[in-house]
């Protein structure tokens, strides 16, 4: 469906740069440059998507290993960009439907995980797996509650409104309900990293680097929520 016919196997091998280190950036990047940009205008955010394809087809075709790894990195992070500029740009107030706008493409990265899109599968369901695991965190601590009234509420209303959603994960239940968590995506993560030679190459180490930055972007999400915010990505 991407650029070409899906292989039916491909060999495990290590990717020819820093695979984890390139894809949590791409992890954290979002944060920075979607969210914002997001807000400001939706419509042209997810018209990037293009750009983003078109850039990883093109660099995927050249012969060198490194750029078109990077190209078919590029290829599976425009999945998880898509996902956010249509949830955060027009579905933002239905927090039910984020998962399933998130994982929309799904059917196609499980089938590229034998091509040689595995590096563009691999990193999109890593992501997926990430967001899950924050979704499902914030229904267990009961913050999801809060998730309608912050993204909808005023420019003045937002940051109580979201001060009060972090200080309810201060509260015991809530705090333990956190900890067990982080602590469950961490060992998944070195558990991922330390069996990547048996997970096709490198793929299990991003997919640990993809699983660990992502805690660590929910970690400084609840600092700015309960120290300044306005900075977060949430608040028009």
């Amino acid at each position: 469906m991407i650029g070409g016919t899906w292989q039916t196997s491909a060999p495990a091998r290590s990717w020819s740069f820093p695979v984890a280190r390139i894809a949590a950036a791409m992890v954290v990047l979002p944060v920075f440059l979607q969210a914002p940009w997001v807000r400001l205008d939706p419509f042209s955010a997810t018209l990037f998507t293009g750009v983003l394809v078109a850039a990883g087809l093109v660099m995927h075709q050249s012969r060198s290993q490194t750029t078109s790894d990077l190209g078919s990195l590029l290829v599976g992070f425009s999945g998880s960009w898509l996902a956010g500029c249509i949830f955060w740009g027009w579905l933002r107030a239905h927090p039910v439907l984020h998962l399933p706008v998130e994982a929309f493409a799904v059917p196609v990265a499980l089938g590229g995980l034998q091509g040689r899109w595995r590096l563009a599968a691999t990193f999109y369901l890593s992501s997926l797996v990430g967001t899950a695991c924050t979704d499902l965190a914030m229904a267990a601590t009961g913050v999801m509650q809060f998730w309608p009234a912050v993204v909808t509420a005023s420019l003045d209303q937002a940051p109580l409104l979201l001060h009060q959603a972090g200080t309810h994960l201060l509260q015991p239940l809530p705090l333990v309900t956190l900890v067990v968590s982080a602590v469950v995506v961490l060992l998944a993560g070195r558990r991922l990293s330390r069996n990547s030679s048996d997970f096709t190459g490198d793929a299990g180490s991003m997919a640990a680097a993809v699983l660990i930055t992502t805690l660590w972007v929910d970690g400084l999400f609840l600092l700015s929520a309960l120290l300044q915010p306005g900075l977060s990505g949430l608040i028009e």
